[in-house]
């Protein structure tokens, strides 16, 4: 009661004295304004605000729109790549392969049967494997969790390379991204990581191939196209105009895949190269231009060589492994457990970095 009573008189203080700089003050109406403004400065007065703070606080509806609405597009967009894939795949053996069969060499056709299908084999292992496997997370128990930082988020310890998934809502090994809307629905990390890329690579390499061996029969299928619209129209039957269409269609999905998959495969080879994730990316370019200003250099702790790099990301311990591991499907762990980065045993030679994160 005594409080309210206090609140009452002060506000009734506040009252008198902004009627007080009415027309009798020198001020008039701009002290009033000044006095006013002052007043909700002091109120809502925070010395950790700033531009980004405002920033993120209006935008914060958008992110929680983002992180729960569209976390129903990834099924959405699997279901896609899966119908596309599909439809592909279908053309080629209901349309292209008999032709082959019937107008190539021995020889051609024993190569388009023995890449496509190892080709497809891959496609289909690595897509699987990567919206199926765990991307991997710090144990529950963190009584021996070795960590270099708080999560903000999960409010426990986070080892290093680790981050946390808004989507997920939860932290991930050595994350690289959360591929959503695109190919897989799921967080690429530690032990995924290496799936992501092969599927992406193999992706690319079998649009390619589709395109290059289908150059000729698109070019054919569209002139055929085009003279739909003749007078007289061509004798074409329902299964040739069929055909026509389905090649062109193929060819142009072959052919924008590849454009669009390539270049963000490039993208991810030349991360691998430099013993980075996506995320790190950014991170180490802002501490490298932070140490350059002050005449240091930075190092990434987690890289090696290139070829070292290479080796520690597909895991290939010994020369057959490059058989076994990479040109075939396999199902092998990656090295290390996410939570330490101790030095890889495929590594030839370390680098001692001189200024780590």
């Amino acid at each position: 009661m005594r409080s309210r009573q206090r609140m009452f008189a002060a506000v009734m203080r506040l009252l008198l004295k902004c009627l007080r700089l009415g027309p009798r003050g020198r001020g008039g109406a701009g002290q009033l304004w000044h006095y006013g403004h002052l007043c909700l400065r002091s109120l809502l007065y925070n010395s950790f605000t700033n531009g980004d703070v405002v920033l993120d606080s209006l935008f914060e509806p958008v992110y929680w729109l983002v992180d729960h609405i569209t976390r129903w597009f990834g099924v959405v967009f699997v279901a896609l790549v899966i119908g596309l894939t599909s439809s592909v795949v279908a053309i080629v053996y209901i349309c292209l392969l008999p032709l082959i069969l019937q107008t190539y060499t021995p020889a051609w056709i024993c190569w388009h049967l023995a890449y496509g299908h190892w080709n497809l084999i891959m496609i289909v292992f690595h897509y699987y494997m990567a919206i199926t496997t765990s991307p991997g997370h710090p144990p529950q128990a963190k009584n021996d969790l070795t960590g270099v930082s708080i999560c903000r988020k999960c409010i426990a310890p986070k080892p290093a390379r680790t981050h946390h998934c808004s989507i997920c809502n939860r932290c991930v090994l050595k994350m690289d991204h959360h591929c959503q809307t695109a190919w897989l629905n799921n967080c690429v990390g530690h032990y995924n990581h290496r799936y992501f890329f092969s599927f992406c690579l193999f992706m690319t390499m079998g649009c390619i191939y589709c395109s290059i061996s289908g150059w000729e029969m698109f070019r054919d299928a569209y002139a055929a196209i085009e003279t739909y619209y003749q007078t007289p129209p061509p004798t074409f039957s329902f299964r040739q105009r069929a055909f026509h269409k389905s090649v062109v269609y193929l060819w142009v999905l072959c052919s924008s895949v590849a454009l669009a998959l390539g270049a963000l495969t490039l993208w991810h080879a030349a991360l691998i190269t430099r013993g980075e994730t996506s995320i790190e990316r950014h991170i180490n370019r802002k501490e490298r231009q932070r140490l350059q200003k002050k005449g240091k250099v930075f190092r990434n702790p987690y890289s090696y060589s290139s070829w070292d790099n290479w080796k520690v990301f597909l895991g290939v311990d010994v020369p057959r492994h490059w058989l076994t591991r990479v040109l075939l499907p396999s199902p092998h762990l990656p090295h290390g457990t996410g939570l330490t980065w101790d030095l890889p045993p495929c590594v030839t030679e370390q680098h001692a970095p001189l200024l780590a994160i």
